[in-house]
């Protein structure tokens, strides 16, 4: 009985090799010729169509088109630069302007230079309004405050923020 089990054992170990070999030979056949892709050939839905009825931009009007970009983005900064204000009452004339060319609604904040304390908020002032007396929103002692007043312009359609500019402005406490 030893005997046909030796044989048994030798045959599962043959099996095994075998199936080893065939593994190895079939990674080795991958590695070594590998499957090469074919090319796709895509295909748009849509080209661009030759051109038909387009002619170039002349320069005037290139330089025209370039000046109403350069009107848009100017801003004129209007503020008076001293500002006198009741102690009592902290009413007082501020002249703020937006004028008409400027196209984009402002909004002006004024703080402290010292300690970047808010003063005074315009809120919305749309081109060609004016702000002559303001009521600032804290009290302030009496004497001179160097202040910085931010405009920040706004687009106006979105209303979204387009940019800053700043101006300096003395506020008179008496």
């Amino acid at each position: 009985m030893e005997n046909a089990s030796d044989k048994r054992k030798k045959q599962i170990i043959i099996i095994l090799v075998l199936l080893l070999l065939l593994i190895v030979g079939w990674l080795a056949y991958q590695h070594f010729f590998p499957e090469k892709p074919e090319p796709v050939t895509l295909v748009s839905g849509e080209f661009l169509p030759d051109g038909k009825d387009a002619q170039r931009i002349s320069e005037d009007e290139l330089a025209e088109l370039a000046q109403t970009a350069a009107d848009r983005s100017k801003f004129n900064l209007m503020i008076s630069p001293e500002a006198t204000f009741n102690h009592r009452t902290l009413q007082g004339e501020l002249m703020i302007k937006n004028p008409l060319e400027n196209g984009h609604p402002i909004n002006v904040e004024i703080r402290k230079k010292s300690n970047d304390e808010l003063v005074y908020t315009s809120g919305a002032i749309q081109p060609g309004y004016e702000i002559k007396e303001v009521t600032l929103e804290q009290s302030l002692e009496k004497g001179e405050h160097p202040s910085v007043a931010m405009f920040s312009l706004y687009d106006p359609d979105t209303n979204q923020k387009k940019g800053q500019v700043a101006a300096g402005v003395t506020l008179v406490i008496e």
